[in-house]
């Protein structure tokens, strides 16, 4: 038998090695502010549905309890802006990566089809249209220079970069999709994390300034995006960053009721079913938004520590990095990606550069804030010495 793997990229993370490496020689240890995953623990109100939903022998349902469907619809509502959501509308997923991956081929994207994503993106995007068959193609945000597709991705805020899409940039992009016949996926999994400009959530939980419904980030499926019709778009949410539960996996799906009808009946046969106890802990969660503004807040103290730390060390950030889990840092005197990595590793601090994200940009590196309040003031402080000549 002769067997014909998918063509995939290297898996990226590998090649940080040499990096991972010199920072852990550092005499203070290695602070790893690369991958993202959380450090702080798990909201309690979810940790005691776990153990409460523990005795579960029987298969969980793929369209989730009646209770968590409720619960992601009742969220979406409050948070999300999209008013007229019922349960009819809603998925779990088994995280939010696997959901990303699987998606092109559980709707049918055809082999040779094509696929759209940010020319600055979470790599998951191109491996999911490769799982399919089709063609991934990077693209930027302005729709009147798109080639026509089966499939967009958008992610807002944007991993690596923090962008943020407008409503005005929403609702141009529901309108090309409309004509070219082509479903709109946005990854919003970033999009409580929102600090500054436009649709900044202030430390009061509010958004001052903004024109969506949307508490944050603004929704492909906020109402003054869809004017309540859903038709043909989707978003794909996890709790992995708003309530710690990376190491639940739990995230969802939302959006045409038509497009999840055809998602379920494919998970069902696959078997893609999210655990009764995770089930049970993800519904607490979305219940409850007192422990997101406490994560958020957390979070932002990060977020301007490290800030306060790059600036005395000459690294500035994306000033349209608004939002989201990871600064996206310059320096003036860089030639590239790899020269700020290794720079950076000599002071201990471990990061992702540009060239994970895409071909566009090569002169970052992306920064997470997902780290002990002490790893992160201590990397504050060796940021205020970093200097490229010492990697050179």
């Amino acid at each position: 038998m002769t067997l014909s793997p998918t063509p995939l990229p290297t898996f990226p993370w590998d090649t940080l090695a040499r990096a991972h490496e010199t920072a852990a020689a550092h005499p203070g240890g290695i602070i790893d502010l690369s991958i993202g995953t959380p450090v702080d623990s798990v909201p309690m109100i979810a940790r005691k549905a776990l153990e409460a939903a523990s005795d579960a022998p029987g298969y969980p349902p793929v369209v989730g309890s009646a209770d968590l469907r409720e619960a992601i619809a009742g969220w979406v509502r409050r948070r999300r802006g999209a008013g007229e959501l019922t349960p009819a509308g809603v998925l779990p997923t088994v995280g939010s990566k696997e959901a990303v991956a699987s998606l092109p081929a559980q709707l049918g994207v055809p082999a040779g089809g094509r696929v759209l994503f940010p020319d600055v993106a979470y790599p998951t995007y191109d491996v999911g249209a490769r799982l399919a068959g089709a063609e991934p193609v990077a693209v930027g945000s302005d729709p009147r220079e798109w080639p026509a597709a089966d499939l967009v991705w958008l992610n807002s805020p944007g991993n690596p970069d923090g962008h943020v899409l407008s409503i005005e940039e929403l609702r141009r992009i529901r309108e090309w999709a409309r004509r070219a016949g082509a479903v709109v996926v946005s990854d919003e999994c970033y999009a409580e994390l929102s600090w500054e400009g436009r649709y900044a959530i202030d430390e009061e939980g509010r958004c001052p300034n903004t024109d969506a419904r949307s508490l944050g980030a603004p929704s492909l499926l906020d109402d003054a995006v869809t004017d309540g019709d859903h038709e043909g778009l989707l978003v794909v949410y996890s709790a992995s960053k708003q309530s710690n539960l990376a190491g639940y996996r739990a995230s969802f799906v939302y959006g045409d009721s038509g497009l999840i009808a055809r998602l379920t009946l494919v998970r069902k046969h696959a078997g893609l079913m999210m655990p009764a106890p995770t089930q049970a802990a993800l519904t607490q969660v979305l219940n409850d938004d007192a422990h997101v503004a406490q994560q958020r807040e957390r979070y932002r103290a990060r977020r301007n520590n490290l800030l306060a730390g790059a600036s005395v060390g000459g690294l500035a950030n994306d000033p349209d990095s608004v939002a989201g889990l990871y600064l996206w840092l310059g320096h003036e005197d860089a030639d590239n990606d790899w020269e700020l990595v290794d720079a950076l590793a000599r002071l201990g601090i471990l990061v992702a550069p540009a060239s994970f994200y895409g071909e566009r940009v090569r002169d970052r590196v992306r920064m997470s804030l997902t780290a002990s309040d002490e790893q992160i003031a201590e990397a504050a402080q060796r940021l205020a010495h970093f200097s490229l000549t010492r990697a050179r």
